[in-house]
């Protein structure tokens, strides 16, 4: 997924503990340890830091330390079985809502179609089915958690 802050471009890339991010000629390890409602505790390289985040469509606000970052996305995400899919495999929230149900965890065999989470916002039901056969390579989402609109919540691998 490429960010945009500053007309400077900002790479993040799943990995196996969370994402490697890519700034300025800079790489850093982000693990997202926990999330709650627009808050989230993560491990940047080895330190703990806590970081608040709102959205507006495409445009993400991130605070940390006191320090707030305007971030856009720069590529677009294209529509497939009820969430966002983007190039890297990662399966996104159409919209804010909380997760009813998880029906996969990593390394499961999945099947173009399947169900692998149900939402829950504005009193509807949308299920995130796999676009693909494929694995479930990385769940960034549990039961009972808010999600934000285009919030990564699974990666499949093909």
């Amino acid at each position: 997924m490429k960010l945009t802050f500053d007309n400077s471009s900002i790479d993040l890339t799943p990995n196996s503990k969370g994402w490697s991010v890519s700034f300025d000629d800079k790489s850093s390890s982000v693990e997202i340890l926990r999330t709650e409602n627009g808050k989230l505790e993560l491990l940047i390289d080895g330190e703990r830091v806590t970081a608040y985040v709102s959205s507006d469509s495409a445009k993400r606000w991130v605070t940390i330390n006191g320090q707030t970052f305007a971030l856009t996305k720069s590529t677009g995400a294209r529509k497939i079985g009820g969430g966002h899919h983007h190039a890297a495999g990662e399966l996104t929230a159409p919209m804010p809502g909380q997760v009813r149900a998880v029906h996969v965890r990593e390394g499961d065999a999945v099947t173009k179609g399947q169900t692998l989470l149900v939402l829950e916002a504005m009193k509807m039901e949308i299920r995130i089915q796999s676009p693909s056969d494929g694995m479930v390579s990385k769940l960034f989402v549990k039961q009972g958690q808010t999600v934000e609109r285009e919030q990564v919540l699974v990666a499949i691998e093909n």
